[in-house]
């Protein structure tokens, strides 16, 4: 039979039976929606979460002084640790594999503008802080080498911070209180979507300072404590590839100034910002991989739904193969009917589902979402595993009711009522 033949006949045959093909396609459109969709936004998730553990910091380790595990030198165990400025110095001195450094000092003071007054945290910090922590100016500028070797009064806001002090208002050049002390604004940062921090809180809400004006004007209460004290110290390796060896020289470092173990990790605790960043992407891959396999199973059910409706196509039209049969119709004219007639359900609908979820995915990325939702991205992978269970089920799902049809004699489809 002429392949336009059976194509007609397919056709009429699927136009007879409109509402039970429309909701056996509708099967197939919901999984190749469901695949696209789903891996999309698992990469998508996997993404955001990057770039916001990017705004933490690029490739950076965060130094935490700690208690002394196990004893040392003579030193006895269960001393406390403490950094300080020196330190910072000694590790841009000596670590070959940093690229650069810088100390924090942390507390919470008030600030006062013309319009408004607050009681936030400033950080006090080097100026290459401002290039490994991912800081970026939205107005003004950042702070310069010079800032910091002469103590310039000199402060750069947070979003947040500079939307509190300065309502409305510009803040650039704007004289501001800190904690009595009269500073000038010289930068507001751009807003940044961080999921998390350390130490006082998101940068957004911060107000950062050069080191030496926080050390000199209103430094930590910290009594007891020498000059020179610094809650944290933060570096950033020459590369990522050096970051775990860059870490061990740091710690051997400061294990000689203070006498500890370079082994012992209660003395000196590290958030490796390189480490946490591979963690979280091997648990959104696995997310991904869930939800991929979660839409080809959903795929594969309305592949069963196919293989369901063409075993019910055969037994509601027995007595029309027998006719066909009888008139002259070989096994492979209505083996290749009811396969074309498979294969036009299945790839009409997977067309269809192919173009949805290409169009939500390409829809999602120009409509404006809320911070929680990522934009999906269309992933190759997931439309070339769609279709390879398209092609399977087209085979699969056709394949038994056609020769289930095709091996039907012309008396045993006569003598069905």
């Amino acid at each position: 039979m002429p392949l336009r033949e059976i194509l007609r006949q397919t056709l009429s045959a699927l136009w007879d039976t409109k509402l039970r093909s429309f909701l056996t396609m509708f099967g197939i459109v919901w999984g190749i929606t469901s695949v696209i969709l789903l891996v999309g936004l698992g990469i998508g998730f996997s993404i955001d979460q990057q770039k916001r553990l990017q705004t933490i910091g690029t490739d950076i380790a965060i130094l935490f002084p700690g208690k002394t595990g196990i004893p040392s030198g003579g030193y006895a165990a269960g001393r406390n640790l403490t950094l300080s400025v020196d330190d910072a110095v000694a590790i841009q001195q000596r670590a070959s594999l940093i690229k650069n450094v810088s100390p924090e000092l942390r507390t919470t003071v008030s600030e006062v503008s013309q319009w408004n007054a607050a009681s936030r945290a400033v950080r006090g910090v080097w100026p290459q802080y401002q290039l490994f922590r991912s800081l970026v100016a939205e107005e003004g500028r950042l702070f310069i080498p010079s800032d910091e070797d002469t103590g310039a009064r000199v402060i750069v806001l947070g979003a947040d911070a500079n939307r509190q002090l300065f309502p409305g208002k510009p803040a650039v050049g704007q004289t501001l209180m800190v904690a009595g002390y009269p500073y000038t604004v010289i930068g507001v940062l751009e807003k940044k979507k961080q999921n998390g921090s350390y130490g006082s809180g998101p940068d957004n809400t911060q107000l950062f300072v050069p080191y030496a004006s926080m050390a000199r004007d209103f430094p930590p209460q910290r009594p007891g404590i020498y000059p020179g004290w610094v809650n944290t110290i933060v570096v950033q390796p020459i590369s990522a590839d050096q970051h775990e060896a860059a870490v061990r020289q740091v710690r051997q470092i400061l294990a000689e100034r203070h006498h500890f173990e370079p082994e012992d990790l209660d003395a000196l605790w590290v958030w490796d910002t390189l480490q946490g960043a591979r963690f979280t992407q091997h648990i959104f891959h696995a997310m991904t991989l869930f939800f991929g396999v979660v839409a080809l199973l959903t795929l594969a059910l309305g592949g069963i739904g196919v293989m369901n409706i063409m075993l019910v196509a055969v037994s509601e039209r027995t007595r029309e193969i027998g006719v066909r049969k009888a008139l002259g119709a070989t096994g492979r004219d209505i083996r290749y009917q009811f396969l074309t007639e498979s294969a036009i359900i299945t790839l009409v609908s997977g067309s269809i589902g192919l173009l949805c979820g290409v169009g939500i995915c390409v829809l999602l990325r120009v409509v404006p979402l809320p911070d929680f939702i990522p934009h999906p991205t269309i992933s190759p992978l997931a439309i070339t595993a769609s279709l390879l269970t398209l092609a399977a089920i087209t085979v699969t799902a056709g394949t038994y009711p056609a020769f289930r049809a095709a091996n039907l004699t012309p008396m045993e489809c006569l003598r069905t009522d």
